[in-house]
């Protein structure tokens, strides 16, 4: 349970020179990491079943709900990231204000989130490029896009078995090696990425527009059907949280506060400016989604982009879009690389992980060897994993890290009152109380499996941290200046 002092982590985040990650980030890189992770293929999916399971055409409201729940927690990452701008994120918070033991917990935990979402996005990634190479009668051999333990019918009604996704793997490789090679490089590489899917969603809003047909938005919030959550007020809330994931992602912003430039400033703007312009590009596609199509023909389809776009004259819209979730999904697998490989750096840094994965390579200014590490193990699960089993793996654990930065919010304040804020979370305590409340609601909506692998993964971590994390303590160990609480 001991703790890192605040002055402890003010020094961390002072420190400079060899060994410490170099400052090359401004406000405006952190909104672009911060929509670059949000705006994912949830958005082309999720809406039209949010729409026609549950709200109707106030998906728009619903957008609204999920983008104030999300605003509980990032509003508590912005005090936290302004207040000890250290890579870490939520692990930080966690070692300052409940412990070693939390610390790890959560650090852990955000290791396999992040693991588990790349390799998802990059086996998706695969199955949507398959698909966009036919249009043009390209086609990749079908064992070339499973893992091992897949099996595919071909169009001559032959099976045949995966033998690896290799679009997958050299997806998640490519994206590691720019990585490793610098930050500024890829931040460079994520602003053209999401300059490009913006702009698809962008079109698609404007071009959309034209042809909405006023009598889709009657009513515009159906009946309730006498089930909770199925339209109504009801629907709209359980609307809020089938798309409340669609936001997740603005903390990986809080992850590269050391490599910010002034981040007592730029951390709040780019954790708030990212949620603030994600909700609003939302909110425009949802109203438009919507106003194309009646909502009730998005029942059970997977494309309601592509029922949406055939409302217009614009046929090549769709290739468009399909075009938007590939970059899409890049830029995602690119932020949850540079976000996860931090995490990493900061565990290793604070003796818990062996020292080599918080060695900082002299040329690239990057932690080396934890992205080499991480990106080769997302490569291999991308490669060899049934997207059956990965696919399962949900937010579970970026809604516990939540949880915890509001806990933590609300514990510094009490411990710490007089720590200079240069961002301050407003209405405290309510605003982490209603974020802890949102976040525990979400994940008592998860099913059981989730939570079971959760406490595996959990328990792997406990094997680790008293094998070797709690001995290797630089803190424990009296090596960290400031010492501990």
């Amino acid at each position: 349970m001991l703790k890192k002092s605040l002055d402890l982590l003010r020094l961390e985040a002072a420190e400079t020179g060899a060994g410490t990650l170099p400052r090359t980030l401004n406000g405006v890189s952190l909104i672009a990491i911060g929509i670059g992770v949000i705006i994912g293929a949830g958005l082309f999916s999720l809406t039209g079943l949010a729409a026609a399971n549950n709200a109707g055409p106030a998906v728009t409201i619903s957008f609204l709900v999920a983008a104030v729940g999300c605003a509980f927690s990032a509003l508590c990452y912005a005090e936290f990231a302004a207040l000890v701008p250290v890579s870490g994120s939520a692990y930080t918070y966690a070692y300052a204000t409940m412990g070693e033991l939390f610390a790890w917990i959560i650090g852990w935990d955000l290791v396999l989130e992040y693991s588990v979402g790349a390799a998802a996005v990059a086996i998706s990634w695969s199955q949507y490029l398959t698909k966009f190479l036919s249009e043009y009668d390209l086609h990749i051999p079908a064992q070339l896009v499973m893992s091992p333990f897949e099996h595919a019918t071909l169009a001559d009604g032959s099976v045949v078995s995966g033998i690896m996704n290799v679009p997958a793997m050299a997806l998640v490789l490519s994206i590691t090696a720019i990585v490793v090679r610098g930050t500024k490089g890829s931040v460079w590489f994520n602003a053209l990425v999401v300059a490009l899917k913006v702009s698809v969603v962008l079109v698609f809003i404007a071009l959309g527009w034209q042809y909405i047909d006023p009598a889709n938005y009657q009513p515009y919030i159906p009946e309730n059907t006498g089930k909770f959550g199925e339209f109504g007020l009801s629907g709209i809330l359980r609307g809020a949280g089938v798309i409340f994931f669609v936001f997740i992602g603005f903390d990986i912003v809080a992850t590269m506060a050391q490599e910010t430039k002034n981040p007592q400033r730029n951390l709040p703007i780019g954790i708030l400016g990212s949620l603030v312009i994600c909700t609003v590009l939302f909110v425009l596609f949802g109203h438009v989604l919507t106003g194309l199509a009646n909502y009730t023909e998005f029942k059970n389809s997977a494309a309601p982009v592509a029922i949406a776009i055939e409302k217009t004259p614009y046929a090549w819209l769709s290739s468009a879009v399909i075009l938007a979730i590939l970059i899409g999904y890049t830029s995602v697998i690119l932020v949850d690389l540079l976000g996860q490989s931090r995490v990493f750096f900061s565990m290793s840094r604070d003796g818990l992980l062996p020292p080599l994965f918080s060695r900082v390579h002299p040329r690239f200014g990057t932690p080396l060897h934890s992205g080499l590490l991480l990106g080769s193990f997302i490569a291999l699960f991308a490669g060899f994993v049934p997207i059956a089993v990965v696919g399962e793996m949900t937010s579970i654990g970026t809604l516990l890290a939540f949880v915890m930065v509001c806990l933590g919010v609300l514990i510094l304040r009490r411990t710490d009152p007089d720590a200079p804020r240069s961002f301050r979370t407003p209405w405290v305590p309510l605003v982490p109380i209603l974020g802890i409340l949102v976040c525990v609601v979400m994940m008592a909506s998860l099913p059981w499996e989730t939570w079971l692998r959760l406490l595996l993964w959990l328990a792997l971590g406990m094997v680790i941290y008293y094998g070797y994390g709690r001995r290797h303590s630089k803190l424990r160990l009296g090596q960290g200046v400031g010492g501990a609480q």
